[in-house]
């Protein structure tokens, strides 16, 4: 976390010097007064005043605010857990309304992930962008063993009855799992065919 120490003839002044060597707003950073200072006797022997300047972390900031915004508006009851690994930032949501936020088979956690990434980064005076991933009481995990387990049946059955099977439309990255799930198989290959969001993957022998 960035932080910076200033001094001035008063406390506004101080802050205001902090933020033009930092080039932010005043709502990006928590002040943290260490002397108001004072003007002393008749102007002189003065102390100058001391603060101390913390440049909040803007990504889960933003993240905060518009989840917060998006939960009040719905109405439910609803948490959430923010942690960080490197440059990923994993949100997992929590609570009796976590299945709205879910969704048809994850569609709406997608899209609400896909709009707080946007959101995340914007004003991040890092530089550096964040991926966001949003997860709901493991949602996530629990779908990618449910296709796993989906792929590795329908490759048993195509070998059986020697014909290409065509999945239900998935999003990218429910296709992606499938043809990571079965790539080492031998007699089996996989293929993504059709338009978004009717694109579906096909299972076949080689």
């Amino acid at each position: 976390m960035r932080e910076i120490i200033k001094t001035g003839k008063t406390v506004e002044e101080a802050i205001n010097a902090g933020l033009i060597e930092l080039g932010i707003s005043r709502d990006m950073v928590d002040i943290k007064i260490i002397d108001e200072g004072s003007k002393g006797f008749l102007g002189l022997l003065g102390k100058q005043a001391i603060v101390k300047i913390i440049v909040k972390d803007v990504v889960k900031e933003n993240i905060r605010k518009f989840l917060d915004g998006i939960i009040k508006l719905i109405g439910i009851d609803v948490g959430y857990d923010i942690d960080e690994k490197d440059n990923n930032i994993l949100v997992n949501l929590r609570g009796n309304g976590v299945g709205l936020l879910i969704g048809y088979r994850g569609e709406t956690l997608d899209s609400l992930q896909y709009l707080t990434s946007l959101v995340a980064n914007k004003k991040n005076i890092e530089g550096i962008h964040k991926r966001i991933l949003l997860d709901a009481e493991n949602y996530r995990a629990k779908r990618e063993k449910i296709l796993i387990n989906l792929a590795n049946k329908i490759a048993k059955k195509v070998k059986q009855e020697n014909r290409s099977i065509t999945l239900e439309p998935m999003n990218a990255n429910e296709r992606r799992i499938i043809h990571l799930a079965l790539q080492d198989d031998p007699d089996i290959e996989t293929f993504s065919e059709g338009e978004e969001p009717n694109r579906r993957v096909t299972i076949s022998l080689k």
